[in-house]
């Protein structure tokens, strides 16, 4: 687990790396999140970024601390059961690991807060490219 929430990219630089690599990307902000998306209505969309509690039920991911994101990616159910499948009991408020999204989870989505370079580069990065294909197969 990182201890350093600075260790890895903000929510600014996964923002810039998505529209970089996926031009094509829409990004829509409201309600106090960036939607990822294929087409302009944010919906469906691949990846979310949060940086507030307000639309988990009790705040498992303590959004609250100074810093602290969850990035949020939609996967496949063999990605997803590889992941976090047998996760029982999961510490949403962890730092830099992979956990089933606190409230979409049954639509195979996980989630990160505040990832690590490392991280981002090995594990988040593949996640998003899987997430932009499925969206660009359900879009077309």
């Amino acid at each position: 687990m990182a201890s350093n929430v600075a260790s890895g990219p903000d929510p600014d630089e996964v923002t810039t790396w998505i529209t970089t690599t996926y031009p094509d990307t829409v990004v829509t902000t409201a309600l106090s999140a960036t939607f990822f998306s294929l087409d302009a209505s944010a919906s469906p969309n691949f990846a979310t970024i949060v940086t507030t509690d307000e639309h988990d039920l009790g705040a498992p991911s303590n959004l609250a601390r100074p810093g602290v994101y969850r990035l949020n990616i939609g996967v496949g159910r063999t990605t997803f059961k590889r992941l976090v499948g047998s996760t029982t009991d999961p510490d949403y408020a962890e730092l830099d690991r992979v956990i089933p999204h606190p409230v979409y989870a049954k639509q195979h989505w996980v989630a990160i807060l505040n990832p690590s370079r490392r991280t981002f580069d090995e594990v988040v990065k593949p996640l998003i490219a899987e997430a932009y294909e499925r969206d660009a197969k359900a879009s077309s």
